[in-house]
């Protein structure tokens, strides 16, 4: 088989597992260059994408559905629950986000992600108020393990989701009920208002015509006369909705509030954390109130960092370390901006940064002094090397 022949699987993807099958033919015929072989790896996993804006759709008052097209008209594939990261240039400074793809797997021709507004953000008002169709960007490949893996997961799942938390789980719904897998699904999805509901006359649709797919949307400041769920994701609303939590599996996606509030609901009716999926959540809103900050320093408290070949610049002790770094002008790697890629990792030379304790460093990298820079925060002076 020569390298067209390989592509050509490649392109025609619909279940991830045939990956599998395809590199194992490319690491098993030893007629085959190994470069071909690294090919068909770059084709399955590019580090970036050229794309064209196709389409935006406005879901509710503060968010949008942006579709990503290939401008060769090739995209990976990827699994329901992954996410792509979004380079963009906001005011001259280059830097970038991670989005669930909404968009179901077997469609091939485009990936779709839904930005919601962010108070204080600095991308999301960029993406909502400037991009428009036919605009060119570059995407990251599909990354991420947030999805179900059927030989450990079961098929009774569990999705509770907040604010645009939803993204990940329109995937694997309507990857679900479109392809007829052999799932039952229970979503609760935790909104402040019925307004900020996304996808919401999708999902009722979806969960009316399928009797597998059950959907409450519950709301945590209702309005005057709301006759639906209110209040927020307790252990005793899951219950209620769901049964009996043996057997399940857990998904939770949110904001980092939610999480702190719905893991220990979810250790309240003893469902155990190897039942559990937590999709990364990105920085916390306020890390001074994260354990483990130091009380001595202010979160607004500015130090000078000095970058080995780049020289000093200035760093906020509240802020990542990437923020700043991107800011200055140097372009930093990062995918998940979460703690838990290890694309923006960097060596600490010297000084002293404070990391919250969900942040997947390897022991090895602790040992030896690096860093995710996208959840790192500097109490001291810095030295870095990039």
């Amino acid at each position: 088989m020569n390298i067209q022949e390989y592509l050509s699987q490649v392109d025609g993807f619909i279940n991830v597992y045939q990956e599998r099958q395809v590199l194992e033919q490319a690491r098993g015929d030893l007629s085959l260059p190994r470069e071909f072989a690294a090919r068909v790896v770059e084709r399955l996993h590019p580090a970036e994408i050229p794309v064209i804006v196709g389409e935006v759709r406005e879901e509710t008052r503060s968010a949008k559905t942006f579709r990503l097209m290939a401008r060769d008209g090739y995209l990976p594939p990827f699994r329901a629950g992954q996410y792509i990261h979004w380079s963009v240039s906001v005011g001259g400074v280059r830097t970038g986000r991670a989005y669930s793809i909404a968009s179901p797997p077997h469609e091939r021709g485009f990936y779709e992600v839904t930005v919601q507004r962010q108070a204080g953000g600095f991308v999301s008002p960029f993406l909502l108020d400037e991009v428009e169709a036919g605009d060119e960007f570059s995407i990251s490949g599909p990354a991420g393990t947030f999805y179900h893996e059927p030989l450990m997961d079961g098929d009774e799942l569990v999705f509770l989701a907040g604010g645009s938390g939803i993204t990940p789980f329109r995937s694997l719904i309507r990857e679900s009920v479109e392809r007829g897998l052999p799932r039952r699904i229970w979503l609760l999805y935790g909104i402040r208002t019925p307004e900020d509901i996304l996808y919401r006359r999708e999902l009722s649709g979806i969960a009316r015509a399928h009797d597998d797919v059950r959907v409450r949307f519950v709301c945590s400041e209702p309005p005057p006369g709301y006759r639906g769920p209110r209040g927020l994701i307790a252990a005793a609303a899951i219950r209620r909705f769901v049964g009996p939590p043996e057997g399940k599996t857990f998904y939770v996606c949110g904001p980092e509030a939610m999480y702190r509030f719905v893991l220990p609901e979810l250790a309240r009716l003893s469902v155990p954390r190897r039942r559990i999926h937590c999709e990364v959540s990105g920085p916390p809103a306020n890390v001074a109130q994260e354990a483990g900050w130091p009380e001595a320093v202010r979160s607004d408290r500015m130090f000078q960092v000095s970058v080995a070949g780049h020289g000093t610049i200035p760093a906020r002790a509240g802020e990542p370390l990437i923020n700043a770094l991107e800011r200055s002008g140097l372009a930093v790697p990062s995918l998940c901006r979460s703690g838990e890629c290890g694309y923006c990792r960097m060596k600490l030379l010297s000084g002293q940064v404070f990391v919250p304790d969900r942040v997947a460093v390897r022991e090895s990298d602790r040992w030896f002094n690096y860093i995710h820079a996208c959840l790192t925060y500097p109490l001291s002076d810095l030295e870095l090397r990039l």
